[in-house]
């Protein structure tokens, strides 16, 4: 690729083929150098990362630019649509850090849309169909064999505006009747095979209520609001490839329809550019099953933190930088590929790193008792908030003689190499003393109950000479100190690589295991007043987020991600 300095001034770097095309037309003087570009959800369903990556491009470009990229919600479809979602999208957007120039809706150009309908019909372009769905789908032929004309495909133009304007009427029936543009049935191209443009929907629309009976198809209304809306560039996914040429097709009719190509201007013909889909392993982008996930409670709503939706990924603590340095580490290609999910994981260590607040928290609790600290007494210790940062500040952890520690940190007959506590041996607590332990308590079952040692009062952190050193350095907090919290860990939601290739059911899939549930931890007092949106590192263990379904007198916290890639060991 070229290697172009960015507008903005920073490093140099590699274009992507996108912003290769653009700078093309820029050179051109192209559309008088304005460039326009717009995210065309469907307010169907939540934003996953897939739809992340098109959002950084659609937005990217227009910044890179100096241009506006626009918001049009694609609401041709009211039986699948709502208001949640819409606000929702908008939500999604605004968390990663861009902002639309003006926001519109496909339902505003409803009735240019039927006036360009109604004009196709008058210049025969266009006709209603009374066949059913499956008579239409075996009557356009193969790939390689051309369709065959529907019966209906002559009827005269006043018939069919006559048929058209019964379709936008309540008594209409879904399925009965749907207008096709006339094309060509022997195009190698299946998507000119006299495609439908419009069909009968009695759902009320969130919108435009019961004004309307029938509505546009998406390739009708498309690449049209593109071209009301003066886009310049419209960026999409590859599998709009093989729509390029009706796309091109209809926006030649709409202009010889209001009279721009009989002037010449071209302007305002929007240049179709396809890059490849966000694929991620153990992961599903089909809407259509996240749906049967939410509504059939497989998971907790939309922002589970195991869906792959932008609400779950915030929910579950992901930072906005860490998935648009993720979606830029991957690139655009015009070739599609499954990214590793360790990709991503690895994009979010890295950016938590340098935002999360170091705390302590204890996840599998064993009473850690300091024989020689005196009863009673307690002492506030500094802990730096992020060393990555030297702003960040500092908080206070209290330190007593009854202290919680993770179990796994206590070994009564240890290896050489085992440097956590083990009896006769010296570690660090975080931020506090040097502690020698002394010995453990077990319950008749034989189970660590309780672990003895003694502290080093010269040896506190911060003080001179207290810089002895020991090998081990453990995090905890004190039981008289800390509050219980419930810690939620999560693992891959589907058990194989690549479930949207999988032909089995999807449900077969779903990873039992992932989501574990831990409701005897201990967090410092600190942690505990921390809300969702604050990034968080228990130390030693991972990055963490507070739940909205937390309070601070029993907080609940989720488990980003750790502090190492644990998933790619266990499947190797």
């Amino acid at each position: 690729m070229d290697i172009k300095e960015s507008n903005t001034g920073e490093e140099k770097r590699s274009l992507s083929f996108v912003e290769q095309l653009v700078e093309e037309d820029l050179a051109k003087g192209k559309n008088g150098g304005r460039i326009q570009t717009r995210f065309p959800p469907e307010p169907n369903g939540y934003l996953h990362i897939g739809h992340a990556k098109a959002i950084c491009m659609d937005f990217g470009v227009a910044e890179r630019y100096h241009g506006v990229c626009n918001l049009r919600f694609d609401d041709t479809n009211p039986s699948k649509e709502n208001t949640e979602y819409v606000e929702n999208i908008l939500n999604d957007i605004s968390w990663l850090g861009f902002k639309w120039g003006d926001i519109y809706y496909a339902s505003d150009y409803f009735q240019k849309l039927w006036d360009f309908a109604v004009w196709l019909i008058r210049k025969g372009l266009a006709y209603v169909d009374e066949q059913t769905s499956e008579q239409i789908a075996a009557q356009k032929g193969t790939p390689t064999t051309p369709g065959t004309d529907s019966p209906y495909r002559n009827r005269p133009v006043e018939e069919n505006l006559q048929l058209f304007e019964k379709m936008n009427t309540p008594e209409a029936v879904e399925g009965s009747m749907v207008l096709r543009a006339k094309l060509d049935m022997a195009n190698d191209n299946m998507h000119f095979r006299d495609p439908v443009i419009y069909r009968i929907i009695q759902t009320p629309h969130h919108r435009t209520g019961t004004k309307w009976h029938c509505y546009p198809m998406y390739d009708f209304a498309h690449g049209q609001s593109d071209y009301f809306e003066g886009v310049t560039h419209s960026i999409c996914t590859l599998e709009f490839v093989p729509h390029r040429p009706l796309y091109d097709k209809l926006v030649d009719f709409l202009k010889e329809c209001d009279g721009t190509a009989a002037r010449g201007i071209d302007d305002f013909r929007p240049r179709q550019i396809e890059f490849n889909r966000l694929n991620l392993t153990y992961t599903m982008m089909s809407k259509r099953k996240l749906h049967a996930l939410v509504d059939e409670r497989l998971v907790n709503g939309w922002d589970d933190p195991r869906m792959p939706t932008l609400c779950g990924m915030r929910r579950r603590g992901y930072s906005p930088e860490s998935v648009k340095n993720f979606i830029k580490s991957i690139g655009y290609t015009k070739f599609d590929a499954l990214n590793d999910m360790a990709l991503l994981e690895a994009a979010v260590r890295e950016d938590l790193n340098k935002r999360a607040v170091r705390v302590s928290a204890v996840l599998d609790p064993v009473r850690l008792v300091i024989t020689n600290y005196p009863e009673g007494r307690s002492e506030d210790m500094e802990a730096v908030d992020n060393p990555e940062d030297e702003n960040s500040g500092t908080h206070a952890i209290t330190f007593s003689r009854n202290l919680w520690m993770e179990r796994a940190d206590f070994m009564e007959d240890a290896p050489k190499k085992f440097f956590r506590m083990s009896p006769g041996r010296e570690v660090r607590l975080k931020n506090a003393y040097i502690v020698k332990c002394t010995g453990c308590t077990k319950d008749a079952e034989g189970n660590v109950v309780e672990i003895q040692a003694e502290y080093d009062p010269e040896s506190r952190s911060g003080l001179p000479g207290a810089d002895r050193k020991v090998k081990g350095t453990l995090h905890w907090v004190s039981t008289d100190h800390c509050v219980k919290a419930e810690v939620r860990e999560y693992d891959r939601l589907f058990s194989v690589e690549n479930p949207s290739a999988d032909e089995r059911d999807f449900h077969e899939l779903l990873n039992p295991d992932s989501l574990r549930t831990d409701r005897n931890c201990f967090v410092e007092s600190y942690a505990a007043r921390k809300r969702p949106g604050e990034y968080l590192q228990f130390q030693r263990i991972g990055y963490f987020m507070a739940d909205p379904d937390g309070t601070q007198e029993a907080p609940v916290f989720n488990k980003t991600v750790g502090l190492k890639d644990t998933w790619a060991k266990q499947n190797k």
